[in-house]
């Protein structure tokens, strides 16, 4: 092999110059001064330029290319940069066409040429070229190299394909935490959540990273009671949970209504004194909205360094939920004083504020605004509000004439509204009518039945009523039981209908025999 050349007594200071380098005119300076002096023929500082060319900061990919072709020979460090370039721009499809222009001049690899063709073969979820690189990671003798099968691993795992990562995973000859982590974060973005806390409970060692993905998919699969107890799991262990932790916590006090576990999170943030960035602000101010404080909503809003179109819009759908339609509208003026332009769901928010006050004409205004003034299209939730609007306001008619009449196919949820304001408004035969094309949409949801047969009993049909309601049992439906929950001493508790599965529930069934018998519950 050829030694390499030794550098000129100004190689080290260019190299230095490259490293501060800030913008592209300063890089152009330095690369002209390179070509005159003849510097740039040096190995280390070719590399240097070229990753400078490369990077995201400068972003002059193209120029980066000019360079990299006029190279005579580039060694393997100027082939993963330019490879790992494309792959982290919008051109994924190059990285893969430069690592195989890279096989044919068999140039030797290492550890870090394999990571980059990988991420572009995720991007571009391409999983034949992620086998044949499989191939040649095995081929090459890096299958045990940690940093290269992490790196496809995390493909396998991340593009669906997670029976081959699990493979992988089980052969891996060392596991590294980054390892066991991309496998948690597998099997939670395939839905998968039982095999992902399996695999979380089996590891050695955790790390921030790990409990966090956990909470992220309790969460995400409304597993919120399962979620919390993982936060005070973590805590416990003596973890330090991030800002994303933090949120997706405070996702799952809102939907379990634990008002006192928020509190208590709330508390620990400003204690710990972790800066309420606009994401931890939101999910604050929408725990507070979905437990009834908006109050405690307002002030998290009232001190925010910086109010961003989301967090006035969580002020908004808060007001909407409580049924301040005047309130909501207030904020929405405000919000476009403060030059913060709405997004599409801000106009959820607002239309839905309109819709639960009563307020036909201004939600009717709103939604033509969307595209006169704000240019944007509505989408089908914008419209499934309006059908909502109208409905409530018994403008029944002219509800299903505006879904009849809309650029977009209505979904279920949009007939669903309307058959609901048909049982309220007694529109009867409408309300039949809706019903059944409901059911033909979404013949597998048990709730359609149901309120189909609401209809038939309300026009005392109840044959009728009885025949549609024994569909969801012959179609073999699952007819989901209503929950309700409390907290009670930081310990959240959930009771389904129709369910005996708490284990305190004889006591709780026997509790009010003991009150009238003069049982004091209060010790007093």
């Amino acid at each position: 092999m050829a030694t390499m050349p030794l550098l000129q007594p100004n190689a080290e200071q260019t190299q230095a110059l490259l490293e501060r380098c800030s913008n592209i005119k300063e890089l152009d300076q330095i690369h002209g001064q390179l070509l005159k002096k003849g510097t740039i023929m040096h190995q280390i500082t070719l590399s240097k330029l070229l990753a400078s060319y490369a990077s995201k900061e400068l972003g002059n990919l193209a120029y980066a290319r000019v360079v990299f072709d006029r190279i005579s020979s580039p060694n393997t460090v100027m082939w993963n940069t330019m490879i790992r370039a494309y792959s982290n721009s919008n051109d994924p499809e190059a990285a893969l066409l430069l690592y195989h222009q890279m096989l044919h001049h068999s140039v030797p690899h290492n550890a870090y040429t394999f990571p980059f063709p990988l991420k572009a073969c995720s991007a571009l979820s391409a999983f034949e070229e992620t086998q044949q690189i499989h191939a040649h990671i095995i081929k090459r003798g890096f299958s045990s190299e940690v940093y290269a099968t992490n790196s496809l691993l995390r493909v396998y795992a991340i593009s669906g394909s997670i029976e081959a990562a699990q493979v992988l995973f089980n052969r891996l000859p060392s596991r590294d935490i980054v390892s066991w982590n991309t496998m948690i974060d597998g099997y939670i973005k395939c839905g998968n959540v039982d095999m992902a806390y399996k695999i979380f409970q089996a590891m050695p060692v955790k790390n921030v990273i790990s409990w966090t993905t956990m909470i992220v998919g309790f969460v995400r699969t409304s597993m919120h009671k399962e979620a919390l107890s993982l936060l005070q799991q973590m805590l416990v262990a003596g973890i330090k949970p991030d800002s994303i932790a933090l949120s997706c916590s405070l996702s799952a006090c809102a939907g379990l209504g634990a008002l006192e576990q928020g509190k208590w999170i709330h508390t620990y943030i400003d204690k710990n004194e972790i800066k309420i960035d606009p994401v931890l602000g939101c999910v604050l101010i929408d725990m507070y909205v979905k437990c009834g404080e908006m109050e405690k909503a307002l002030l998290v809003f009232s001190k925010l360094e910086k109010k961003c179109v989301y967090s006035w819009t969580a002020i908004i759908g808060g007001f909407a939920v409580h049924g301040k339609g005047r309130e909501a509208l207030d904020w929405f003026i405000q919000m476009q004083k403060a030059g913060i332009k709405p997004t599409s769901v801000t106009f959820t928010a607002i239309l839905t504020a309109c819709s639960h006050a009563g307020l036909t004409e201004e939600g009717k205004s709103l939604f033509e605004s969307m595209s006169t003034v704000y240019n944007m299209n509505p989408s089908v939730e914008h419209y499934g509000c309006m059908v909502d609007l109208l409905g409530r306001a018994g403008l029944l008619k002219e509800a299903k004439e505006f879904i009849e009449s809309m650029p977009v196919k209505p979904n279920a949820a949009m007939w669903g509204a309307l058959l609901n304001a048909c049982h309220l408004h007694k529109y009867l035969e409408l309300g039949k009518e809706i019903g059944k094309i409901l059911i033909e949409l979404d013949p597998d949801h048990s709730g359609r039945y149901v309120h189909l047969a609401s209809i038939y009993a309300a026009a005392g049909e109840w044959n009728q009523a009885v025949q549609v309601r024994s569909q969801i049992k012959h179609r073999g439906l699952l007819n989901l039981p209503g929950c309700s929950s409390i907290t009670l001493n930081g310990v959240v508790h959930e009771f389904f209908a129709g369910a005996g599965s708490h284990p305190h529930i004889q006591e709780i069934y026997d509790m009010p025999n003991l009150i009238a018998n003069g049982y004091d519950m209060f010790g007093s």
